[in-house]
């Protein structure tokens, strides 16, 4: 067989995708088409924002049908979609609850209960994974607390991509890249930490042994009564975006910019020094046994909620206009708790201007130079904790995601960082899901083989940092207060 067609279900915070995917063996031609797009969003439920988590399932499930109705062979389908959230359920394998979404504040103050309770050396020692207020070891903990009704009646728990696959294949699985998110696996032994598992108070016997993707968990049957393999796929978003980040050479970094901006780079070991506990790097699973070693940043989030609430549809306009701004006029620390989920960005970024004594954004594109200047001073700042943690420079940044199609934005990143910028691919994640489906059909060898494939097909973009920059004092500003922090 010359052709393959592989189905990529793609879920985002903000959207979903089933984008079908057609090889040419010959030709290492690989394209892409979008069949199915739909909005995901949060809604109050019993006063926690939840997962609309059976529409979603009825996207996708158009999706594939859609496919389907064209008379396409369906050779594999797989799924992705963001980490640390999870879905209950009973004895019958039906959904118990809603699915609490990570920006709930059911968590408050859990993170701080669990550092003082076992200590944050040893949740790191355990883990090597980044200390967020959501990650799903807080996250059952308020569960166990606040919702003790709806553990009586849970017998399991699967992160949101396993749950789809279950719900297309009656077929349960944990698959490792995304489990790792959720500061629950053991860093040593790839399954659970029993440990930690216990301090939530969840019961050991609802989460099954963590599988590395590349694996066919069962079989989807569609209308017309083809039974089609759904592989485990690297199904954390961001471990499918960095499968499909051409990296260049092993000092290459990469960032998967969307909602989140995840910046890092890929290590045959983890880093769990002191130094990477107070930097605060993350030790997130990736495929063939690789370990993404990386900093979450809140990313694109901020924008997003800005331009809805400022009912802004346009961005390239936008963006063109935040470009003749002067820079850093307005900074803010978008890692901040703070902008995790507040009733209005827009104010709360005032509100951290004022606060901070300086000038105050009041128009939209005022609040898009601040963000697109912050984030840039924040990849500034995570590449250097990564140089200092890696003991060597980068020579290159791959971003890849949406964020890539800012022009702006990556300028900035590469005069910021005083590195060479390489713009996409744009559908990394997309990317990603769909070479682990050809690795499991035997198509390519391996994930440096799937790179090649996307190098040859993918339209990259060079951003060359510019000297003469505005914003290369304030970076000075940030990494000699990082070194002073790190020292200390």
């Amino acid at each position: 067989m010359s052709f393959r067609h592989c189905v990529a279900v793609d879920l985002g915070a903000s959207s979903g995708r089933v984008m079908l995917a057609r090889y040419d063996r010959a030709q290492r031609a690989l394209t892409l088409r979008e069949i199915h797009r739909f909005t995901n969003s949060l809604r109050k439920v019993a006063g926690y924002d939840c997962w609309d988590i059976d529409r979603l399932e009825g996207e996708i499930r158009r999706g594939l049908a859609k496919v389907c109705e064209q008379g396409i062979a369906i050779d594999s389908i797989g799924i992705d979609t963001w980490g640390v959230d999870y879905v209950l359920l009973n004895e019958q394998g039906q959904r118990v609850g809603l699915p609490i979404s990570y920006r709930d504040a059911r968590t408050h103050g859990l993170m701080q209960h669990a550092e003082e309770q076992i200590g944050r050396a040893e949740i790191y020692r355990r883990s090597g994974i980044q200390f967020m207020p959501f990650n799903t070891l807080y996250q059952l903990r308020a569960l166990v607390e606040q919702q003790p009704e709806l553990v009586s009646q849970a017998v399991h728990a699967l992160l949101i991509p396993d749950y789809f696959s279950f719900r297309l294949t009656g077929r349960m699985n944990w698959e490792y890249t995304n489990a790792t998110t959720t500061q629950l696996v053991n860093i040593d032994s790839d399954s659970w930490d029993d440990d930690l598992l216990s301090w939530t108070g969840a019961p050991r016997a609802w989460f099954g042994t963590p599988r590395h993707p590349g694996n066919v968990i069962g079989h989807w049957t569609c209308p017309q009564g083809n039974a089609i393999p759904v592989v485990a796929v690297a199904s954390h978003d961001t471990a499918s975006a960095v499968i499909a980040a051409p990296l260049s050479s092993q000092n290459a970094a990469y960032l998967s910019s969307g909602t989140w901006s995840l910046m890092g780079f890929e290590s045959r070991t983890p880093y769990t020094s002191s130094e990477a506990l107070k930097a605060n790097i993350t030790n997130e699973g990736g495929a063939e046994g690789r370990y993404r070693v990386l900093k979450n940043i809140m990313g694109l989030w901020l924008l997003q909620r800005v331009l809805q609430e400022q009912n802004i549809g346009e961005l390239s306009t936008l963006i063109a206009r935040a470009e003749r701004l002067p820079a850093c006029r307005f900074v803010i620390d978008c890692n901040d708790d703070r902008f995790i989920n507040p009733p209005n960005m827009s104010g709360e970024i005032q509100a951290a201007c004022r606060e901070s004594g300086q000038p105050v954004p009041m128009e939209a594109v005022e609040l898009a130079r601040c963000i697109f200047d912050s984030l840039a001073l924040l990849y500034a700042r995570v590449l250097n904790e990564l140089t200092r943690l890696r003991g060597q420079p980068f020579s290159q940044l791959h971003i890849v995601g949406g964020g890539c199609q800012n022009a702006l934005l990556n300028q900035l990143c590469a005069d910021a960082c005083g590195v060479t910028v390489v713009a996409g691919p744009v559908e990394a994640s997309t990317l990603g899901n769909i070479g682990i489906q050809l690795m499991t059909l035997d198509e390519l060898n391996n994930v440096d083989d799937f790179r090649q494939v996307v190098r040859h097909n993918s339209a990259l973009t060079t951003f060359t940092p510019n000297p003469e920059n505005e914003i290369a004092r304030f970076v000075a500003q940030f990494q000699s207060q990082q070194n002073k922090e790190l020292c200390a």
